[in-house]
């Protein structure tokens, strides 16, 4: 275009100065000037139209690919950013989970280790305070029955002595009498034969 322009001066300026004597020449050297300058200022328009248009056309693109790929990218981005984001909440929500389930069963099993450790005590202490009752019951039972056993033996023995030393009292009295009657029978005899004698 610049060239078209370039050539059109040049050869209006050629035909003023060489062909000047001639009238029509210079006019239609003017013409001439004047139907290229206009043509090429169409022409340079029409192309300057084309370029701005396929310019603006290519920006246009430019700019549908650009917010095409702002609009991945970002989606991409906040994509990922949810992802993390939802990550941290979960690890978070996992955490904390884990914190009250730790300290639930911490506390439930500490109960159930209270209620355990009662009832085994509570029948471990019964069971050794039963054998432990049993063993002291048993032998002071048995020291009390000793006692008593002794207590009754020795009112048995001593009734058996006091028995046998009545039944040889009065045996001994028995035989006393027995005895007595049985020397004075001897006596009475012995008195009847000597006085008889003595009287003969």
């Amino acid at each position: 275009m610049s060239v078209y322009i370039y050539l059109s001066i040049y050869l209006s300026i050629y035909l003023s100065i060489y062909h000047s004597s001639s009238l029509f020449l210079v006019y239609l050297s003017i013409y001439l000037f004047i139907y290229l300058s206009i043509y090429l200022s169409i022409s340079v328009c029409f192309y300057l139209s084309i370029y701005l248009s396929i310019s603006i056309s290519v920006c246009f693109y430019l700019s549908i690919y650009l917010s095409i790929y702002l609009s991945v990218s970002f989606f991409i981005f906040s994509f990922y950013l949810s992802i993390s984001v939802f990550s941290c909440l979960f690890i978070s929500s996992c955490l904390y989970l884990s914190i009250y389930v730790s300290i639930s069963v911490c506390f439930y099993l500490s109960i159930y280790l209270s209620i355990y450790l009662s009832i085994y005590l509570s029948i471990s202490v019964g069971f050794y305070l039963s054998i432990y009752l049993s063993q002291s019951v048993s032998i002071y039972l048995s020291i009390y029955l000793s006692i008593y056993l002794s207590i009754y033996l020795s009112f048995l023995f001593l009734s058996i002595y006091v028995s046998i030393y009545l039944s040889i009292y009065h045996l001994s009295i028995c035989l006393s009498q027995s005895v007595s009657i049985y020397l004075s029978i001897y006596l009475s005899l012995f008195l009847s034969i000597y006085l008889s004698n003595l009287a003969c």
